[in-house]
């Protein structure tokens, strides 16, 4: 079986990691400092806070914008469960807004609908490795917070993800762009917003009792980093790769192709095409295969909330497939994933 995901791992990562084993320091430290650096300067910001997951990374930008109760956060309905779960850890409330087809982002049209005076921040993810262009929500006079969980390596008008909003979140989960195997990163350029994330990744010795939180990266997990990080541009080189033998391997399949990266746009953290419906069928078509293929979102929000209307979401959720895509990935894999797709979507 060919998985959906897995994470590119090598003989410098398990140096990076037994070397903080051995020096006998693995909590938050020195790794963790330098990893924060480290992924700041790639971002183009002026600092980052390291703490543990992405999640965690959107709870404490919310909070250091001042979002809490009675306020308002616009995320997509079209996104994994953590947006909701972060703007609802602060009190606020989630406001859902459709999906634009070609980004597979915010809609920002039907944003601009669903802002009012209590609406205090957007989250605006860099969804599947494809920068978003967040230009547009700028210009909202809204604090914008980039999600570039999926999307790091990637440019916006030629500049890095992450580098334009008032705050950017980055994960760096097993199956992300680079892993420490849990853990997430705050970055951003206004040192008051950053300073108060710091204080609240962490609780120990501090003289008031306002609430914070054990949001810690270790250094076993920012040595892991630094090492992929090092690393990054091979691995975004070879998704390209893999994406540029997907259109080669699916040029005559019934399917709608992603868009190419010109100008560094996409980074393929996902390959994802658009295919006709029912999805389930044609996924355990190819499971027979041996190929595992998933849904890029697994359920949106508004299916879950029992809410009907974003048409856009809709159609993307049930048309869109995700198929095997990272660094690991041979070429030989790349090429049966592709015979398996066709052959799979030829033969229902």
């Amino acid at each position: 079986m060919i998985p959906h995901s897995r994470p590119t791992l090598s003989e410098a990562d398990a140096e990076a990691v037994a070397r903080v084993v051995l020096s006998g320091q693995i909590a938050q430290g020195r790794e963790v400092e330098a990893f924060e650096r480290e992924v700041a300067a790639f971002a183009g910001q002026r600092d980052a806070v390291a703490v543990s997951s992405g999640t965690a990374a959107l709870h404490l930008a919310l909070l250091a914008l001042g979002v809490g109760p009675g306020a308002e956060v616009v995320i997509p309905t079209y996104v994994c469960d953590a947006l909701h779960h972060a703007v609802t850890h602060t009190g606020a409330t989630p406001v859902l807004a459709d999906a634009e087809p070609a980004t597979l982002s915010l809609d920002p049209d039907d944003v601009k609908r669903r802002l009012t005076a209590r609406t205090k921040a957007i989250i605006l993810p860099h969804a599947f490795g494809l920068a978003a262009g967040v230009e547009a929500f700028l210009a909202m006079g809204v604090p914008v917070i980039e999600d570039c969980a999926q999307a790091i390596g990637a440019l916006d008008a030629g500049r890095p993800v992450g580098s334009r909003g008032a705050l950017a979140v980055f994960s760096f989960y097993a199956t992300k762009m680079l892993t420490t195997g849990e853990g997430g990163m705050v970055a951003g350029s206004d040192g008051a917003l950053l300073a108060r994330v710091r204080d609240l990744r962490a609780y120990d010795e501090r003289e008031d009792l306002a609430p914070r939180f054990n949001y810690k990266l270790t250094d076993l997990g920012a040595a892991l980093g630094r090492s992929q990080l090092r690393r990054l541009g091979e691995f975004i080189q070879r998704r390209g790769q893999i994406a540029d033998a997907y259109r080669r391997g699916l040029a005559r399949a019934a399917s709608q192709l992603p868009p190419d990266a010109a100008g560094g746009r996409h980074v393929y953290h996902r390959f994802v095409i658009a295919v006709q419906p029912p999805l389930d069928p044609l996924i355990k078509r190819l499971e027979a295969r041996g190929v595992q293929c998933r849904r890029p979102v697994w359920r949106p929000l508004h299916r879950a909330l029992g809410r009907g209307e974003y048409p856009q979401a809709e159609g993307l959720w049930e048309r869109s497939l995700s198929i095997p895509c990272y660094p690991a990935l041979t070429d030989a894999d790349a090429r049966r994933v592709s015979e398996a797709l066709v052959d799979a979507l030829e033969k229902p």
